[in-house]
């Protein structure tokens, strides 16, 4: 979003000039034909005048919403729709108490969309942040006629996709700040404290025990490197994550998938995304095949979305969803017969809620074990490292005055 400049007729035919905060020049068209002016120049703004979030958006590097702002959103549109109040006129409500300045815009552009005669479905799709998942099950609904149930549970969907991010991001909060706490102690040990310690050994003249000359040699090793070091580290930094988002995915979502009790977490955490996605799309009358697709693109882990696509070609090939999820080693004997009964039973889409509400159970207790097993860890090891680096201090000392 940036400040465009233009210059046009108005009614009586004077010709008048200004400004105005739009995305394209499509925009600042659209508004001044709404306010009956014939525009005749539009001039783009400079990059200095450009909206930074904005250019960060479209090269898709920061997101026009977050995901607690896109539910809350959905859930205020469902509410307005299911009391009967016309789609134009709730845009206009949410729009006028939406905080987000750029997605304050997206409503607008939206609305304007539908008011010029487009689906719903489509002007969302035409702009940044509504994914695949989503826009189809706002189709579905405009298709069955039941658009204000289907953003109602597309509103719960989120909300329990937003309470398994918020149990993983808790459980990991004070294992990180302790871990990081610990690591700046022993740097500030490593970098003030040692070298205080190793005056004082050296005027003794006496020979370093083994451990003792290993935390002084670190010691130097971090105040001569420290500053060349964090250039590198940061290199480092990026160039794993470029692996890892790209070539090397595959290989670190199996590794992931390894690591004890957390590896059980990544698991159910991305097959209860995928139960809970194909409950609510075929609720909605997705089609199963469209159904499979779109869950599969909402996987994190390509190794699960690998597996589920052998799922899939099963699927298209004539065969029942539960006889290929069988074949998959991790997905539990028990959930697949559930899917299989729900099948038998045409109730396909409640038995994957239940599906999905027994993972989520696994995950909460999956993080409830890895917390209690991590913390204590991470206690007992930075504990020991300070008094690992405390002892080969004082070591010498002890063997000083034992000597005498």
């Amino acid at each position: 979003m940036g400040k465009f400049r233009w210059e046009g007729f108005n009614k009586e035919g004077k010709k008048i000039s200004g400004s105005l905060n739009a995305t394209s020049k499509r925009e600042v068209k659209l508004a001044m034909k709404r306010d009956g002016i014939r525009i005749i120049k539009i001039e783009e703004p400079s990059i200095f005048e450009s909206d930074l979030d904005q250019i960060m958006i479209d090269m898709g590097l920061k997101s026009p919403f977050s995901n607690s702002e896109l539910a809350k959103f959905t859930k205020q549109l469902s509410i307005l729709l299911n009391s009967g109040v016309p789609i134009l006129e709730a845009f206009e409500i949410l729009y006028k108490q939406e905080k987000n300045p750029t997605f304050k815009s997206i409503i607008k552009k939206v609305s304007n969309d539908v008011g010029g005669g487009a689906m719903l479905n489509e002007a969302l799709n035409r702009q940044k942040g509504f994914d695949k998942l989503y826009c189809s099950l706002v189709k579905a609904g405009e298709s069955a006629g039941i658009l204000d149930g289907i953003l109602q549970k597309l509103a719960e969907f989120m909300d329990k996709q937003q309470k398994i991010r918020g149990q993983v991001k808790g459980a990991l909060m004070y294992p990180t700040i302790v871990t990081v706490v610990g690591i700046g102690v022993v740097y500030g040990m490593m970098i003030f404290v040692v070298p205080q310690f190793v005056s004082m050994l050296e005027d003794s003249g006496q020979e370093m025990p083994w451990i003792t000359q290993m935390v002084i040699d670190t010691s130097d090793f971090l105040q001569k490197y420290t500053l060349s070091a964090i250039p590198l580290f940061i290199l480092g930094l990026f160039i794993f994550s470029r692996w890892k988002k790209g070539d090397g995915k595959e290989k670190w979502d199996l590794i992931t998938m390894k690591i004890p009790v957390f590896g059980q977490v990544i698991i159910k955490g991305n097959l209860a995304s995928f139960t809970r996605t194909m409950a609510t799309m075929l609720a909605a009358g997705v089609p199963l095949l469209e159904c499979l697709d779109i869950c599969l693109e909402t996987l994190d882990n390509t190794k699960i979305a690998h597996d589920l696509e052998n799922v899939k070609k099963a699927v298209t090939e004539g065969k029942n969803i539960s006889d290929p999820l069988k074949k998959i080693s991790y997905f539990p004997e028990m959930v697949a017969q559930m899917v299989k009964v729900g099948e038998a039973t045409g109730s396909l889409d409640q038995m994957l809620v239940r599906c999905a509400d027994v993972f989520e159970e696994e995950v909460d207790e999956a993080l409830g074990t890895a917390t209690k097993m991590i913390e204590p860890l991470i206690l007992v090891g930075l504990g020991g490292i300070i008094g690992a680096i405390l002892i080969a201090m004082y070591l010498p000392m002890f063997k000083s005055a034992g000597g005498a």
